[in-house]
């Protein structure tokens, strides 16, 4: 019998909670169809052949292919001119049919990513990085038009496994413009008390201690430890590190920022790394494209 300090937090488990989601959007999408003969339109903008680049590209037109939304596939050559990026995307500002554009970051050294992510319709936003949205987002009593996916993937999972924000404790490890800076001002908005643990913090463990819910976004491998964290706290695990691994095929293994056989016996909910948070960013760019889909077409 396992003795009770061998007490096992309850696995969020996010490919599951991703499924359901994709199936209320394909039940969406296929409403959209029958009443409106349209259905949403996502562009993928590729640069070059990065091969993590490729594998994303190719799971997020999968992911559109599943729910019924139409995907329109944008590869560009490596040595593309950032001039030339940038009039491709205002293409797809101009195509009605195209509702959310994507364009796959990181991007070639010689185009800037501000500049080209600003040009985005903030209509199409659907990563939603655009300035206006992050800054809207950054605002009390402003709705930015689409939220992040990853940060939205991670109180979804909060708010899906019965978790609430309000009046708790949320500490976020890194303060990525991806993920860390936005998830704490979505924190805030759902009136949890936020605290923001980046490399220049004086010994984060005396903050992660105090948490109600952990977010942790640093891309440190398995730097929060079981001792970390407060007995019944909610953790969710944004990294994704690959570790060294002789037993794999591929001679490594991907692990979370969090400790995860440490953390399950003291925490009271934890994402595993692979299968938590992953799975929940798709389907939050798909329910993004079907928003955005829904106030153009049903205006």
């Amino acid at each position: 019998m396992a003795s009770p300090s061998d007490q096992k937090a309850t696995i969020i488990d996010g490919k599951a909670i991703a499924q359901t989601i994709r199936s209320e959007i394909a039940n969406e999408v296929g409403l959209l169809y029958q009443k409106y003969d349209k259905v949403p339109g996502l562009a993928v903008v590729i640069v070059g052949n990065r091969k993590d680049s490729q594998s994303y590209v190719n799971m997020k037109r999968k992911a559109c292919a599943e729910v019924g939304i139409k995907s329109f596939d944008i590869d560009l050559p490596e040595q593309v001119s950032e001039a030339h990026l940038i009039s491709k995307v205002h293409e797809l500002n101009a195509m009605p049919d195209v509702h959310g554009i994507l364009v796959q970051l990181p991007l070639p050294r010689h185009i800037n990513e501000e500049k080209v992510l600003t040009e985005i319709s903030i209509e199409k936003d659907v990563d939603g990085f655009h300035p206006l949205n992050i800054g809207k987002l950054a605002m009390k009593g402003r709705e930015p038009l689409f939220l992040p996916c990853t940060p939205k993937g991670c109180l979804e999972l909060l708010a899906r496994s019965g978790i609430s924000v309000k009046g708790k404790k949320a500490v976020v490890v890194g303060r990525s413009n991806i993920v860390g800076l936005p998830i704490s001002l979505l924190l805030l908005k759902a009136d949890a008390t936020v605290t923001v643990v980046h490399s220049h913090s004086p010994d984060p463990e005396s903050f992660i201690r105090e948490a109600d819910i952990i977010i942790a976004a640093a891309g440190q491998a398995q730097m929060i430890k079981g001792s970390w964290i407060k007995p019944g706290a909610a953790v969710i695990d944004v990294g994704t590190n690959a570790v060294d691994d002789p037993t794999k095929k591929t001679g490594y293994r991907l692990v979370g920022d969090v400790h995860f056989k440490e953390a399950c016996k003291v925490a009271g909910w934890i994402t595993p790394v692979p299968g938590g948070v992953g799975p929940m960013t798709v389907a939050m760019l798909l329910r993004n494209t079907l928003d955005g889909a829904k106030r153009v077409i049903e205006q």
